[in-house]
């Protein structure tokens, strides 16, 4: 209906002298707006491409465009002034959107390949196997000392029996006689701007240029079987939680002879009841008396070498911390080793006899400035 319809150089945005160029600039970019690849299940998006297609066929045609100037709707479907509406436009049935398949094709054939155009590779160039992650549980002290650890995973290899071509053995594959080995084959297509060409994935050899007539029965044509890998891998001392390791060439087989992917193992680490640890430092505690604390004394301070004596000075307080270097974490791949900082905590005793009681409390009171200064400070801010 006439009061249903929309100006057809209203609906592309151009003036009605518009030349081709800027007719083609302008249903380029409709087509960028509406088109329903853009805009899945959006009927009206659909319904607008419709009504863009149906204006750029009539005014880019120069006969259709005259006789429409002249006689508007009229003058190029002679069915709208029957009342039928607009159905007849030089074959538009709605549902084609102008003859393109898709959004990919109208912007590869038509503009030049500038929208979602792909570089398209040879399909029997070598590719690199996938890279396969897994993880290990380890010790404290294995991970600063490094062990050994078997993993079992599962991986793509080459198929014995047919050495990965995917032919049965005695057999090879062909080269595709569709696409003649290129993995790609032109369509053409006929659109409102004439006859343009695209290339598109071969349907027959699924874009691989080659078909296998006779299929391995081991691996089904693919080339590849699944198999356990069993492995002792070394875990290097100094690794820390959440590390990995990788090691190259123990994943998935390549295809068309390209190399194989790693084994990527993440390291997790166990913690540890006595240590703990930073970067390569290690920190512990060590608990001393109070006499070893009031008097000094050689003590045996734990390290992850087994214990170091160490002679600790007397008057030492609770929380003090001392300092072996050398004796930490080995540094990963590296020469030397963090340091270990080990804090005194002096244990106070219990369940003291009336006669230990009353020992340490002459031995209290016995005490002067010079063995107790915080006597001192506390006396000296009663006074204040």
């Amino acid at each position: 209906m006439a009061d249903n319809k929309r100006d057809y150089y209203e609906v592309l945005g151009v003036q009605k002298g518009a030349s081709d160029d800027e007719l083609k600039k302008a249903y380029r970019a409709m087509v960028k707006k509406y088109h329903p690849d853009l805009h899945p299940d959006d009927k009206d998006a659909e319904e607008k491409m419709k009504e863009v297609n149906e204006a750029y066929d009539i005014l880019s045609d120069k006969e259709k465009r005259a006789r429409y100037d002249q006689f508007g709707f009229a003058g190029v479907d002679p069915s709208y002034s029957a009342g039928q509406g607009g159905g007849g436009f030089g074959g538009f049935s709605g549902g084609s959107y102008g003859g393109f398949g898709d959004i990919g094709d109208i912007f590869e054939s038509f503009f030049g390949g500038g929208f979602g155009q792909q570089t398209r590779s040879n399909p029997n160039a070598p590719r690199k196997g996938q890279d396969i992650k897994t993880a290990v549980q380890i010790s404290f002290m294995e991970a600063c000392k490094g062990t050994g650890v078997d993993i079992r995973v599962n991986r793509l290899e080459r198929c014995p029996d047919c050495g990965g071509t995917g032919a049965r053995a005695g057999t090879s594959a062909e080269i595709c006689p569709d696409c003649r080995g290129t993995g790609t084959v032109r369509v053409t297509q006929r659109t409102p701007l004439g006859v343009f060409q695209s290339t598109k994935s071969c349907d027959r050899c699924g874009g691989k240029g080659k078909v296998i007539k006779d299929v391995c029965p081991s691996c089904q044509g693919q080339g590849r079987v699944r198999r356990v890998l069993s492995k002792n891998v070394s875990i290097p001392q100094g690794i820390d939680d959440g590390q990995t390791l990788r090691i190259t060439g123990e994943g998935d087989c390549g295809l068309n002879g390209g190399q194989n992917g790693d084994l990527i193992i993440r390291v997790n680490v166990r913690a540890d009841e006595m240590f703990e640890r930073e970067g390569f430092d290690i920190y512990s505690e060590v608990p001393i008396s109070y006499m070893q604390a009031a008097l000094g004394d050689e003590i045996n301070i734990p390290t992850i070498d087994g214990s170091v004596k160490y002679r600790i000075p007397a008057g030492t307080q609770n929380g003090d911390t001392f300092h072996l270097r050398g004796q930490g974490v080995p540094r990963l791949y590296r020469s030397g080793r963090g340091d270990h900082h080990a804090t005194v905590r002096v244990v106070v005793p219990k369940g003291l006899s009336k006669k230990q009681a009353d020992l340490l409390k002459a031995f209290d009171d016995s005490l002067d400035d010079r063995n107790r200064p915080d006597k001192r400070k506390f006396s000296d801010w009663f006074k204040s």
